[in-house]
């Protein structure tokens, strides 16, 4: 946990947004009660799913790291420029839209002004919010999220191939995949540290897990008995034993 308490802040850093003043009260008029209702929804969900929480972070950071924070990456886009859901990073292993959605419909229940169909809280902010309110709820460190970033209107696949580091890039390509959004070797490890919360599926590690002889012999038993040297593809284990 230690690793992600630098990582989680770091985030922040990925805000690019459209709106140029952000601030840690923007709803205090607008929506008082957003940030009980997200920090509920969250709990809520993790305590049905306790892994959702490395989800959501995860789900924040991949949304961050393409366009900016802009809630682009829940886009369920169907034309030519397909969505982020679809790119090499997301596809089959991005979770928890459906935890997003429920805390907009319920943001939104509380706070939207009669006779108004503009939404009051925006997707990104509740993203931001929830990895927060995720951390904290696993016992990591708080921190304070600027709020008033704007909902992107559209994404592509192309895009996010392009921007999203590869879970198979070495040393040198993530350093450049992370200084191209002006991010340096402390913030990469601090980052990538955030990933210790969650988990991996086997097929993304076997490969190192039967050939590299740099492994903890105890982590290593213990992982092979999850991810047989062929077959359990989509076995999940713990990042951080």
């Amino acid at each position: 946990m230690a690793s992600s308490s630098l990582s989680v802040v770091l985030l922040l850093c990925l805000a690019t947004v459209a709106s140029a003043q952000l601030s840690t009260t923007f709803y205090d008029k607008s929506c008082p009660l957003a940030l009980e209702k997200i920090k509920t929804g969250v709990e809520t969900a993790i305590n049905s799913d306790r892994r959702m929480a490395a989800s959501l972070l995860r789900l924040h950071f991949h949304d961050c790291f393409v366009q900016g924070c802009d809630a682009s990456v829940l886009l369920n886009e169907t034309s030519v420029g397909g969505n982020e859901r679809g790119a090499f990073g997301n596809v089959g292993s991005l979770r928890g839209f459906e935890v997003i959605e429920q805390i907009k419909k319920d943001v939104e229940a509380v706070c939207k002004k009669p006779y108004s169909n503009n939404p009051v809280v925006s997707c990104a902010d509740i993203l931001a919010v929830a990895a927060r309110d995720s951390v904290v709820a696993l016992g990591g460190p708080t921190w304070e999220v600027q709020l008033g970033r704007k909902d992107s209107a559209n994404a592509t696949v192309a895009l996010a191939n392009a921007n999203l580091p590869g879970p198979f890039l070495d040393v040198a390509g993530l350093k450049a995949s992370f200084a191209g959004k002006g991010l340096n070797l402390t913030d990469m490890v601090a980052l990538s540290g955030g990933h210790t919360i969650g988990m991996a599926q086997c097929k993304n590690f076997r490969s190192r897990l039967y050939t590299e002889p740099n492994i903890d012999s105890t982590f290593q038993d213990k992982l092979n008995d999850t991810c047989t040297p062929s077959g359990n593809d989509n076995s999940l284990a713990p990042l951080d034993d």
